[in-house]
């Protein structure tokens, strides 16, 4: 946008001699017999080179010579607006308008300083006047989108950015944020194939690899999600943000060690936050490295002690080394942050249970389903540690909700047979194990064999475990 765009610049060994020449006679007292184009040039030297100061003394040397026209300072106001020195700019620009009112150039090049102060209200109304002037211009026509886009206006930008691009198909920057404005409309599809095409125009444009996986990641394409990173970090191994979101898409393919391996990435670059730390425990968790999983869910902690998934992340770890009393601490610490979540309480209650203290664990189950009451795996942890316990009726009242949840699990309807079996109400239990059995006949010999005074022959053959696991039996 901040383009000088000055004729064919001076070429070969004249170029060095013409800045030579130009320094030594300002250190003897100014460029007198300099002329335009010389100064267009050297001008143009010291701002591609990040002179911006130098640039601007040049620049001022032409208004001095050519106080009537436009050009030098709207090329004035583009320096000034590098520098950061924003009214100036303005009144720059204000000046070169008044000298050439219709000039689109400088209408585009004002409206991007309005749009970086704030004002994008007069930024889009110079946009548009440059559009009235030239329809197809496409900085007038990408800048009002970018404009838009600060707005929240992303329908807009999006046809604004598509005149664009059918003006200008190769624009450098037209089709990444097309990209980004789909994405945000939730036209993902449409989001991919812009990103492809600003791909096209520039392959090493990391950042355009790198949305594009965000929006592969939200389609659920994460073998390609995955791709795309690979590319932004092939060109710059030290992005680390394409390196977390490598690992989450690993982490949504089940690629427990990958993931980790990109959390591990990230940490080569930074100090590492609270989310890397809690994700490297997750993966840790997940690839059964106990001890590794509590070591970063406690760092995630350390860097933000209200983080609650991370305290309960660490209480689950910590419960698979055994090591109850430490993740009831950790799942305390989560449940006073966010006492509301019924999947702390559930994980506190597999705890107690673990740890062998029913009653506990009783409490914290029956809490659960007060919290979640259509939780069919809290009331089957209810049911069954009720049974336990003794608490024939209480635990089948809990089965029963099991049934109610989840009526076509034949599972659920064995589970209710037994307990039904083990208080002597013969005839429902008969009527729940047939209709397991109906569910699924490949229950039927079961039952039959474990209940042979109850069922008889009358079963259908079939194979399958009965139910839960003797007391002591680990809950995960």
């Amino acid at each position: 946008m901040f383009d000088f765009e000055f004729d064919d610049p001076t070429e070969g060994d004249r170029s060095d001699d013409l800045i030579e020449a130009y320094e030594a006679h300002l250190r003897d007292g100014g460029p007198a017999f300099f002329d335009v184009d010389d100064l267009e040039y050297i001008a143009t030297t010291y701002f591609e080179a990040g002179r911006l100061t130098d640039a601007l003394e040049v620049v001022d040397v032409q208004i001095e010579r050519s106080p009537g026209s436009s050009d030098p300072w709207m090329r004035r106001g583009i320096l000034l607006n590098h520098l950061d020195r924003h009214e100036e700019a303005l009144e720059a620009y204000n000046k070169a308008l008044g000298l050439n009112p219709v000039d689109s150039e400088t209408l585009v090049n004002r409206g991007i300083t309005l749009d970086t102060i704030g004002r994008s209200e007069d930024a889009l109304e110079d946009f548009e006047r440059a559009l009235s002037f030239d329809p197809f211009a496409s900085d007038a026509l990408f800048n009002r989108a970018i404009a838009l886009e600060k707005m929240d206006q992303f329908e807009d930008a999006a046809s604004a950015l598509e005149a664009c691009a059918e003006a200008d198909p190769e624009h450098p920057e037209v089709w990444y944020e097309l990209g980004f404005c789909y994405d945000q409309l939730d036209r993902l599809d449409d989001s991919v194939t812009a990103y492809d095409r600003q791909i096209d125009v520039d392959p090493y444009a990391q950042n355009a690899w790198y949305n594009r996986g965000i929006v592969l990641n939200r389609l659920s394409r994460y073998d390609e999600a995955v791709s795309s990173y690979d590319f932004a970090v092939a060109i710059d191994d030290g992005f680390t943000s394409a390196w977390y979101n490598r690992g989450n898409a690993l982490a949504n393919l089940g690629d427990a060690q990958g993931a980790a391996d990109s959390y591990l990435k990230v940490l080569e670059y930074e100090d590492g936050d609270a989310a890397t730390f809690y994700n490297l425990g997750l993966a840790y968790d997940d690839l059964g490295d106990y001890a590794a999983a509590v070591e970063y869910f406690r760092r995630a902690v350390a860097d933000d002690a209200d983080y609650a998934d991370a305290w309960y992340g660490m209480g689950c770890a910590l419960d698979g080394q055994g090591h109850y009393n430490e993740a009831l601490a950790s799942f305390a610490r989560a449940i006073a942050l966010a006492p509301e979540e019924s999947e702390y309480w559930h994980a506190r209650a597999d705890t107690e249970y673990n740890a062998g203290r029913l009653a506990e664990a009783l409490r914290a189950y029956t809490h659960v389903v007060r919290l979640d009451p259509e939780n069919k795996d809290a009331w089957l942890d209810l049911a069954e540690t009720r049974l336990e316990a003794g608490l024939r009726l209480e635990a089948l009242d809990a089965f029963s909700q099991v049934v109610r949840l989840d009526p076509t699990s034949s599972e659920a309807h064995l589970r209710q047979a037994w307990a039904l079996a083990s208080i002597g109400q013969r005839e429902n239990a008969v009527r729940s194990f047939r209709r397991a059995a109906e569910l699924d006949p490949s229950r039927a010999e079961e039952i039959r064999r474990a209940y042979p005074d109850l069922m008889g022959g009358d079963a259908r053959p079939g194979a399958g475990g009965l139910g839960r696991g003797a007391a002591g039996d680990e809950r995960a």
